[in-house]
């Protein structure tokens, strides 16, 4: 079953897996779907194999004739037996992004989205626009290789959920509820049908950086009230997707060699571990499994000492090489705790500055990175009150008593100002 828990199920003949640290089992918790796959004939696969009808012959004289004609249509259907682990291997003969039996009756209850609605039609799509939902219900011994797309579809469809990014029509927070669904099926697919090859990363890697990009965006919107259980459940997905593309990598290893983006996402998962809840096997057991190549690449490093600075609570290092070395993708997944490492900033300036030498707001603007009209709101935040010096300047007098972390978190959002960071753009357009 894809995408639930369990470790990625390598093909006969696949390199060895390492163990990797398992992602949260957290349930997912969205609204579940409206549509409810047929219910399928179980196709019972070995020596002793029934007739894909289940019906029972009592003519003796036809009980081997039948066996093998059903094990010929098993094998024509594309039910591919690992015969290692005897485990049914589906290939799909979907040619549509939705079959069709699944978009037929989703016409039927109204069940479309926006973006698979012909002509806004709300029960009419048509198989350029309709795309297979995610069904949690669903066992590969039971699914028909009519309902399952093979590889090539599955490209296809990825590329059109992410084509809808380029569209303005509808906002992010829509788009994104629509291909965070769809891509879960992408991936529930691949998994079913043990695809594992190249062509299978390259697609991981678009569906991760989607989740990271989204967990930008949704982190800096204030129009859904329910942003809290959006962000988490991105950022489940994201660890998720992360985690099997790992895997994935060390299925498909070859001798001392490294793929060119593995460092970069292997950082992505030491970047998450920042996370208070985050889940898994220690780091340092995984770090011991590392190839060596990655441990000394510039995105292992780099995510290395920010995970050190901050548990060290070292923010002046933590700022310095977030604004000096962090790629934009590495830097939406620390995004959210940033304004934790400038509160405890602002805390140590307060305990230990004296009270006869006020802090300048711009020195502060520098040292935290925020524009100079937002610090006096931010220490407002942290219970602190700014003053005026003789000559105007703003100032943060410190030893106040009032300090304190907002219990409910930052009423606004306070964006990173810094250049360095600015080198570099992120387009959806390039996922």
């Amino acid at each position: 079953m894809a995408e639930r828990g369990q470790p990625f199920r390598r093909a006969r003949g696949a390199a060895t897996r390492r163990n990797m640290p398992s992602s949260s089992s957290s349930s997912f918790t969205k609204s579940a779907s409206h549509y409810q796959p047929p219910q399928k004939r179980n196709l019972h696969i070995g020596k002793n194999a029934q007739p894909v009808d289940g019906s029972s012959n009592s003519n003796d004289r036809n009980n081997n004739k039948n066996n093998n004609d059903n094990r010929s249509w098993i094998k024509d259907t594309a039910d591919v037996i690992d015969e290692e682990n005897n485990i049914p291997c589906l290939v799909g003969t979907c040619p549509f992004m939705c079959p069709v039996e699944e978009r037929l009756q989703r016409e039927r209850l109204r069940d479309l989205a926006t973006f698979e609605r012909l002509n806004g039609n709300p029960r009419k799509s048509s198989p350029s626009l309709a795309v297979k939902k995610f069904c949690r219900t669903i066992s590969t011994r039971d699914m028909q290789v009519s309902d399952v797309r093979p590889l090539s579809v599955l490209e296809g469809t990825l590329n059109h959920l992410f084509s809808l990014l380029q569209s303005g029509e509808h906002p992010f927070e829509v788009v994104h509820d629509f291909i965070f669904d769809r891509t879960r099926s992408i991936r529930q697919d691949l998994s079913m049908q043990n695809i594992s090859n190249n062509q299978a990363i390259t697609m991981y890697e678009r569906m991760v950086k989607f989740h990271i990009i989204s967990h930008h965006k949704l982190h800096r919107s204030n129009s859904n009230p329910n942003a809290s259980s959006v962000l988490y459940l991105n950022l489940e997905q994201l660890t998720k997707s992360l985690m099997t593309l790992l895997n994935l990598y060390e299925a498909n290893r070859k001798t001392h060699s490294v793929y060119d983006n593995e460092p970069e996402f292997c950082s992505f998962y030491v970047l998450l571990q920042i996370h208070p809840d985050s889940k898994g096997e220690p780091l340092s057991l995984w770090f011991r499994n590392l190839h060596s190549a990655i441990m000394k690449s510039k995105e292992m490093c780099f995510a290395r000492n920010i995970l050190r600075y901050f548990r060290l609570g070292n923010y002046k290092r933590f700022m310095y090489i977030v604004e000096t070395e962090a790629s934009n993708l590495q830097y939406y997944i620390i995004e959210p705790y940033i304004n934790e490492v400038r509160a405890l900033a602002v805390c140590c300036l307060n305990q230990a500055g004296y009270k006869l030498q006020p802090f300048p707001l711009a020195d502060l603007s520098n040292l935290l990175l925020l524009q100079e009209s937002d610090v006096e709101s931010f220490c407002n935040e942290c219970g602190l009150q700014t003053s005026s010096d003789e000559v105007g300047r703003r100032t943060l007098e410190p030893k106040q008593s009032s300090f304190c972390h907002p219990k409910t978190g930052f009423q606004k959002f306070y964006p990173l100002h810094s250049i360095g960071l600015q080198r570099v753009s992120v387009n959806l357009l390039d996922l």
